[in-house]
């Protein structure tokens, strides 16, 4: 992924209104990001523990997509699998991720879901530059070049669902 500036970070947003886009928390970090190694920004808002974003770069232009998740219960004590990168967690690494539909059918309350590694570091699990903290991912046959196309893919799909 290219990097970003606030700017088109904040720009790229498609389920949210241009104030509701100002406003929101925007990495301050985006310079120190390891953008060669990410397929998507994603990042959860300090401020709202049940918010989370991510930009996705998809035809040479960015979307942004604004999340809400549940926090984790106390007492679930499961592994989950992410939809994207197909990465386990044990309690809380994994949360249904909700997003607004853009346009009318986000203002009439519509929305869509995927499970997804709740830190959004997806693209770092792939890679083995984070390991996830007493889950894993399971060894595949597929190349790592194939495996990242599987999870662009996945998120391309999540992503037009919003925009459908």
């Amino acid at each position: 992924m290219r990097a970003l500036d606030e700017q088109a970070v904040r720009a790229s947003f498609i389920n949210c209104s241009k104030g509701e886009a100002k406003r929101l928390a925007v990495p301050r970090d985006l310079d120190a990001r390891p953008w060669d190694d990410l397929d998507f920004l994603g990042w959860r808002d300090p401020g709202a523990p049940d918010r989370s974003y991510l930009v996705f770069e998809e035809g040479g232009s960015p979307t942004g997509v604004a999340l809400r998740f549940q926090p984790p219960r106390s007492g679930f004590l499961q592994r989950s699998m992410c939809a994207l990168c197909l990465t386990t967690h044990p309690r809380g690494g994994v949360s249904l991720m909700t997003a607004r539909k853009a346009g009318a059918a986000g203002r009439e309350g519509n929305s869509v879901g995927l499970y997804m590694c709740t830190d959004l570091s997806c693209s770092l699990y792939l890679r083995g530059k984070k390991v996830p903290e007493s889950g894993g991912r399971f060894e595949e046959s597929l190349t790592l070049e194939e495996q990242i196309a599987r999870t662009v893919g996945n998120l391309a799909a999540f992503v037009a669902k919003v925009t459908g």
